[in-house]
């Protein structure tokens, strides 16, 4: 049984900065992708960054040059720094992890940004 435990959201103002954790336990093939996806009040959960067990990011293009995906393969641990934080970053912040065709999730954590 695979297992997300995230940590690092909160408030910040505008402008500010977070950096959100995830871990993951269990049973973990080598090759697999990480991320985070976020999903705002009435809105769909969206994929916000991705990075593979080699190395590869991709960026929504909303959070580009913002926003900076990274992982310890040794802890299982995907990080995502996020900084210029905007009120519309304001969401919940879900770690994914995809293993072949299964999909693991974390429980999620606010991110709230203030004006």
């Amino acid at each position: 049984q695979v297992q997300l435990v995230e940590s690092g959201g909160g408030w910040v103002q505008a402008g500010g900065s977070l950096r959100l954790s995830c871990a993951a336990s269990g049973t973990i093939f080598s090759i697999n992708i990480m991320g985070w996806y976020r999903q705002a009040p009435g809105k769909q959960r969206e994929l916000v960054a991705a990075i593979t067990s080699g190395g590869s990011t991709n960026y929504a293009e909303s959070v580009e040059g913002r926003f900076t995906i990274s992982r310890d393969n040794a802890k299982n641990t995907v990080y995502l720094q996020m900084n210029s934080l905007k009120p519309e970053d304001t969401a919940v912040y879900y770690c994914n992890l995809k293993i072949i065709v299964h999909n693991y999730w974390g429980q999620g954590t606010q991110v709230t940004v203030s004006t």
